[in-house]
């Protein structure tokens, strides 16, 4: 699909994906682009409504190389990991999980939501890990929604949720240049890029905004050309997601839920979860997701 404007380098659609019942629409990798900055991954999670007795159960399973980065719209997730955390997520916050060496985490729908039934809608994204760190000790950090600064441009409710943007900076510890913003547009509004980051991208969470003469919709990325201002124009209410950041240091493999720069070092990853080697969640033992064939 052509751009239609010198601002865009491409457009990806978000494609559906079956995660044991429930759907989620991937947006990273793509034939397009495998990666915007260190964001190797893009998990748009609903919106779904659960009614009473259901929710999700996304079983233990491990990951290295990389940390994930979960944020709601709506809905509760129950994060547990191998570290001992064990931390509700609601809207507003961020989940911030290192993966380095090794980690396991499972994500649920608590006993009291299942009961009563609830909504789910959220992002979960993955970054790459630099060279350097990808054997970092694994690590968890829960960041309240009232620690993430917020501002209003031309309109436009902005909330850095890691990195620095629109001259503000998210306490998200980072082990690398990015950024990451949450922006609910008015219909009408405009609202500048920011151009101090080489990579950037735009992801339409709800409502239909425009970029030059290309139109996106919820599920689809707009991702810009280096060195060119960008701008968004909302035709609507809209809500976006902003991500981007330098190039990372190199080519990643990627098999499941394992990222590294080395082959081998996924292998070993493979070998280590097929034969028992990683911790358990405490509180969660009982299951785990088998090794993919």
């Amino acid at each position: 699909m052509s751009p239609g404007t010198a601002q865009l380098a491409a457009v990806i659609d978000a494609r559906a994906r079956d995660l044991g019942g429930f759907a989620v629409g991937r947006v990273l990798p793509s034939a397009a682009r495998r990666l915007i900055g260190p964001f190797i991954f893009f998990d748009h999670m609903g919106p779904a409504a659960f009614p009473p007795g259901r929710g999700i159960d996304v079983r233990p399973h491990p990951h290295i190389g990389l940390a994930t980065v979960t944020y709601l719209f709506a809905g509760e997730i129950v994060h547990r990991d191998s570290l001992g955390s064990h931390q509700p997520i609601r809207p507003g916050d961020v989940n911030w999980m290192t993966a380095g060496r090794g980690i396991v985490h499972s994500e649920r729908t608590s006993a009291q939501l299942r009961q009563s039934g609830s909504p789910l809608d959220g992002l979960q994204l993955w970054v790459a890990l630099p060279r350097r760190d990808e054997e970092t000790d694994p690590a968890f950090h829960h960041y309240p929604a009232r620690e993430l600064p917020s501002l209003v441009i031309a309109g436009a409710r902005i909330r850095v949720l890691a990195g620095s943007a629109f001259g503000e900076r998210s306490p998200v510890r980072t082990l690398s240049p990015l950024f990451y913003v949450d922006a609910a547009m008015p219909a009408g509004s405009e609202l500048s890029l920011p151009d101090e980051h080489e990579e950037r991208a735009a992801y339409v969470v709800s409502g239909t905004v425009e970029c030059g003469n290309q139109h996106a919709e919820r599920g689809r990325m707009l991702v810009f050309t280096r060195g060119v201002p960008a701008s968004l124009r909302a035709v609507n209410d809209a809500r976006v997601a902003l991500i981007g950041g330098a190039p990372i240091d190199g080519e990643r493999h990627i098999f499941w839920n394992f990222v590294s720069s080395s082959q081998a070092r996924i292998e070993q990853a493979k070998r280590d979860w097929r034969e028992g080697r990683f911790a358990k969640v405490p509180g969660d033992e009982q299951e785990f997701i088998p090794l993919p064939d």
